[in-house]
């Protein structure tokens, strides 16, 4: 079957508490299987590499995926854990706190034997992100995606997601990591601390032409977002939504993103055009509006209807 997105990576299961005492909202966590969500919630058919424990945790993320009719290519589930979890909660001043925990056997991770050759010639998009590097044997497995997917012409995304967790507070490793891949990348996301982290708005440029990446995408929150495209940079605006919390807020972003750019029958780097980025963009950045009204639960990513609803409602032009 040919899929609009293959996305692969690390998982992690957030666990925010609820309004019930003992009570969780559960997100099928790690922004790969956020961004094949998210694109399925827009209509697009989505694949996810993945490999995670025999356990609670893994039936979970497992049953997410299959409720959103996202194809589990790696399906086998392995009996020494493997999903890493992250325990959440709010602070009083309302900022997230991470507890990371891998379980025994974590490093039963994807190999690059998971990753098969027709699966990728049967993509569209190649999507990864930043934490899938952070450990061998997944980082071999997620460059072995990429690499055949700018083989064989498909558009690459990549999501820079620093969680310092992940890379035991050394960032200077996470970026040694990206740049070691970015020469199969396309169409690169960042924000926040990422940017700095990569030098700086004004090393974006540079990267863009030291890495013949063709577009980066800079998410500013509340303030829109912003592509890096070619001798330009366009801009969109944030939309004035209450939010409640931003979990999730940038995988849903990423995945309308790219939901939009199949829509319009994006196949290729030759197929961007500025317009249809900043369409996109602006399809994405509203999807993200309305995930952070809502608290986390991977039901806070909405689907196509209600992103065009909210577009209607505002008399927003896309």
């Amino acid at each position: 079957m040919m899929n609009d997105l293959y996305s692969i990576g690390e998982m992690v299961i957030d666990f925010i508490p609820g309004t019930e005492e003992a009570s969780y909202i559960r997100k099928a966590g790690g922004a790969p299987a956020n961004v094949a969500i998210a694109a399925a919630k827009n209509d697009l058919n989505a694949s996810m590499c993945c490999k995670v424990g025999d356990d609670n945790f893994g039936h979970f993320l497992m049953d997410t995926l299959a409720k959103y009719n996202v194809e589990a290519v790696c399906k086998e589930l392995c009996k020494e854990a493997v999903t890493t979890m992250a325990f959440v909660t709010l602070s009083a001043n309302g900022e997230r706190v991470f507890t990371f925990a891998r379980k025994p056997g974590a490093d039963m991770m994807l190999s690059e034997a998971d990753v098969r050759e027709e699966d990728i010639k049967n993509s569209k998009i190649i999507h990864a992100g930043s934490c899938s590097l952070s450990a061998q044997p997944e980082k071999d497995a997620t460059i072995k995606a990429m690499k055949l997917g700018r083989e064989f012409d498909k558009l690459v995304s990549f999501d820079i997601n620093y969680r310092n967790i992940m890379w035991n507070d050394d960032a200077e490793a996470c970026v040694k990591a990206v740049k070691d891949v970015l020469k199969y990348v396309d169409l690169l996301k960042l924000s926040g601390e990422e940017i700095d982290m990569m030098g700086g708005e004004k090393n974006l440029p540079v990267l863009m032409k030291d890495y013949n990446i063709s577009v980066i995408i800079e998410t500013l929150g509340s303030k829109g977002a912003q592509a890096f495209f070619g001798d330009k940079i366009i801009k969109v605006p944030g939309q004035r939504v209450p939010a409640v919390d931003a979990t999730g807020c940038g995988d849903a972003f990423w995945g309308a993103f790219l939901s939009k750019l199949r829509l319009e029958g994006v196949e290729k780097i030759s197929d961007l055009k500025g317009e249809i980025i900043k369409s996109a963009m602006s399809y994405g950045n509203i999807s993200g509006c309305i995930c952070v009204q809502s608290k986390g639960a991977i039901e806070a990513i909405p689907t196509r209807k209600q992103i065009e609803e909210f577009i209607r409602k505002n008399n927003l032009t896309v």
